[in-house]
């Protein structure tokens, strides 16, 4: 009892001024690091047609790429793999994605995570938006090296 009691006494006063230490951490940022949240309209983002039934846009920061495609039924993404996670959320419409002999079905408000250099395909099998978002940045679309995609022409 007398070690429960010692350990109360320890960790209460940690409890209850944690917040506050956290809170004001929150609001302090160091004078070496002046960085700020950049904010986007992700519609206003320059499209880049992919082919005649996909579009991309995306935005990007230090360590993370987050990418709209908006594909026509029928639209085909080639089997490809990249170093980078993979996170695929169908907002609108739904994909076929083929990996390793495998088929999932993605629909509206389904989630896909695929992990680095794991081989996959899409498929539209409707008119769909995908949101995806990887880690690292997308270096192989940067500097154009991904061969499965065409030259990208600007919208």
């Amino acid at each position: 009892m007398k070690k429960i009691f010692i350990s109360l006494l320890i960790l209460i006063p940690t409890f209850v001024f944690a917040d506050d230490t956290m809170k004001n951490n929150a609001t302090e940022i160091s004078e070496h690091y002046s960085a700020l949240p950049n904010l986007y309209q992700l519609d206003n983002v320059k499209k880049e047609n992919i082919s005649d039934k996909i579009t991309r846009q995306y935005v990007m920061g230090a360590q993370t790429m987050l990418v709209k495609w908006t594909l026509k039924k029928g639209a085909v993404i080639p089997l490809h793999f990249h170093p980078n996670e993979q996170v695929t959320w169908i907002t609108q419409g739904s994909v076929k994605v083929t990996s390793q002999g495998k088929e999932f079905i993605v629909k509206a408000g389904g989630v896909l995570i695929i992990p680095p250099n794991v081989p996959h395909e899409f498929t539209a099998l409707e008119d769909t938006i995908d949101m995806d978002f990887f880690t690292p940045v997308r270096e192989d679309w940067l500097n154009n090296t991904a061969s499965y995609i065409p030259p990208i022409q600007q919208k």
